[in-house]
């Protein structure tokens, strides 16, 4: 077994607290929202973290998501579940985006997205508490991840999809063993439905931040990226932006590190990326508002970051305001010809989620947002081989005259 897993697991967990209230919840009992109805954020004795391991220490253990064991919510070794959760490369994209424009390729994670990060820790946690059934509403990814690590440790899971979801997405969720149904409507419809089952007792609500640990399974992206680039962060950060837990996470991340003296003060400016056609964090934060109502008639061909509406939306704001970002959307013509351009030009095949940060990137440059010196990180949230692509329609006859001047 991995060193990572196997060693012991001493845990710094204090207790859970409310986002919006700061209420203090009790750690080793199931949760979902605070009693006002907001994502509950696990908090760590990080005086205790500090004394127990050294950033030296740290960067001594073999690289994966499992090295930040103390930063992790996971109690016993026994509750881990793991398909190998490797820390994701750093790709320079020199021709497409620039000479200091980095890409965390999160394609390469068990399920081929990044949504392994959040469902790997709370699946773990919910194996470790005690629950047996799960449902969750998805747009694909996230759908794969649970079905794949529930199906691994024996939970049952129920996943509900919008009808339009990636045929491929479907049936990944499908074959990896959970029951996968689409529904006429858009993923917070599929939420709804999650949550009147879950309030009958049949399932316990795995909706995004609506159980507290998939943000702290995704804040490793921002544990990751400090050691990755030596203990200090990027001028600017491109995050494609649904429900947000990542962005939160990192945040998060970044406040612990900082804690712990492992990093400085200063921040990357955050800039939430979002889709034209589903841009409800746009439209809050250029409004100057804390919440952001529902986007009606939701359409890209982001499919990761059609969400209209986001559980975690002042948290989203909060991180893009405090660190100087902003939140921006990108129309399906900028996105499809970012994922080309990256493709053709650097030969990495983004998703089209990870198409919208490089496309957000090049209007914020033109827009002076940001500088060419400035060292950016692009956020690719899931391999582009789950997506369709575009025709390759030559043919040749190998019976027939080659044409070879043609070829």
């Amino acid at each position: 077994m991995n060193e990572n897993l196997s060693a012991d697991r001493p845990t710094f967990v204090t207790h859970l607290e409310c986002s919006m209230t700061g209420e203090r919840y009790e750690a080793d009992q199931l949760h979902n929202l605070s009693r006002v109805g907001r994502p509950l954020l696990v908090r760590y004795d990080l005086n205790a973290v500090g004394q127990a391991l050294s950033r030296d220490q740290l960067a001594a253990r073999e690289t994966g998501l499992w090295r930040w064991r103390e930063l992790l919510p996971v109690r016993h070794t026994r509750d881990i579940v793991s398909l190998g959760e490797i820390e994701t490369p750093l790709i320079p994209v020199p021709k497409s985006g620039g000479a200091n424009v980095l890409v965390k390729d999160e394609g390469r994670l068990p399920t081929g997205s990044f949504k392994a990060r959040g469902l790997v820790m709370a699946v773990a946690m919910a194996k470790e508490l005690g629950v047996t059934r799960i449902a969750m509403p998805t747009n694909g990814n996230a759908g794969a991840a649970l079905a794949a690590y529930a199906t691994r440790c024996g939970i049952e899971t129920i996943v509900f999809c919008p009808e339009d979801t990636p045929e491929i997405n479907v049936r990944e969720i499908q074959a990896q063993g959970a029951r996968v149904w689409r529904v006429n409507g858009l993923i917070d419809d599929c939420g709804a439905i999650v949550g009147k089952g879950a309030a009958e007792g049949r399932w316990f609500d795995f909706s995004t931040l609506k159980e507290p640990y998939r943000i702290e399974g995704k804040k490793t992206m921002g544990l990751e990226l400090a050691a990755q680039m030596g203990w200090r962060l990027p001028s600017a950060i491109f995050y494609p932006t649904g429900g947000g837990t990542g962005l939160i996470g990192m945040w998060k991340a970044f406040d612990e590190l900082e804690r712990l003296g492992w990093i400085g003060s200063e921040r990357p400016r955050m800039y939430a990326v979002q889709a034209s056609g589903c841009a409800p964090i746009v439209r809050a934060f250029e409004a100057g508002e804390e919440h952001a109502e529902r986007w009606e008639d939701a359409h890209t061909v982001a499919a990761g970051i059609r969400v209209p509406r986001a559980v975690g939306d002042f948290l989203i704001l909060r991180a893009v305001r405090d660190s100087g970002g902003k939140a921006l959307g990108v129309g399906d013509p900028a996105i499809l010809k970012a994922v080309d351009e990256c493709a053709r030009r650097d030969g990495l095949l983004l998703c089209p989620e990870g198409g919208a940060t490089l496309a957000a990137y090049k209007q914020a440059l033109k827009d002076g947002e940001v500088d060419e010196d400035e060292e950016v990180v692009l956020f690719n949230c899931a391999t582009g081989l789950k997506y369709p692509m575009p025709e390759a329609p030559n043919w040749l006859d190998r019976h027939g005259a080659i044409d070879f001047d043609q070829l």
